[in-house]
């Protein structure tokens, strides 16, 4: 393996299983969304897209609508932040922490974490490590896997479809957006494009 491969994602095996962790997950949800501050973090979290997003994110949501499916997203987000905290308590594991999850929900995470000054003190008032790491992301979601088992097992019912979405769906829509944006000058999935602004 080169030092530019990341490391495969733990087993399954590595990690809690599903029916013990999920309400774990559950509870540490609920204390979230009782917290005082959770309100200024839905609130803020939601203003995030208006100042930053990316080209391959929510846009791969069908006929996607920030004002619809915002806060839709932000419930889906929230939940991976509790699943992932709740995995890092039963193991003290960042790596196997770091769940596989749909583009779009990612998006919304990172808008979540964003919000650094009011997710460090809920973190403190509620003695619970919240983990992000850009670096042991693997963008492998598939549905059925890991992270939805523990999703169902915390009594949130079935994902929904419109954003947790397989990596063979997501590389498609991918496929289909870039030729849009390529068509009208923007390339390389947005991190380039040939506008002088004249």
């Amino acid at each position: 393996m080169t030092k530019h491969q990341p490391d495969p994602q733990p087993a399954a095996a590595d990690r809690p299983i599903p029916y013990a962790i999920g309400p774990q997950a559950a509870a540490l949800l609920d204390a979230i969304e009782m917290h005082p501050l959770f309100p200024r973090l839905r609130t803020s979290t939601l203003k995030y897209p208006e100042c930053w997003a990316t080209f391959t994110g929510y846009p791969i949501i069908s006929e996607w609508d920030l004002d619809e499916d915002g806060p839709r997203l932000f419930v889906e987000a929230l939940r991976v932040m509790a699943m992932k905290a709740a995995v890092f308590a039963a193991t003290g594991d960042e790596r196997a922490a770091e769940l596989e999850v749909s583009a779009p929900v990612d998006e919304m995470v990172h808008a979540l974490t964003a919000q650094f000054t009011i997710l460090s003190r809920i973190q403190a008032d509620l003695t619970v490590s919240f983990i992000h790491s850009t670096d042991n992301e693997r963008f492998t979601y598939e549905e059925d896997g890991y992270t939805d088992q523990v999703y169902r097992a915390a009594g949130w019912g079935e994902l929904p479809r419109r954003y947790w979405i397989g990596q063979a769906e997501t590389r498609r829509r991918l496929g289909i957006l870039l030729e849009h944006y390529e068509s009208i000058g923007i390339g390389h999935g947005g991190r380039s494009h040939f506008f002088t602004f004249r």
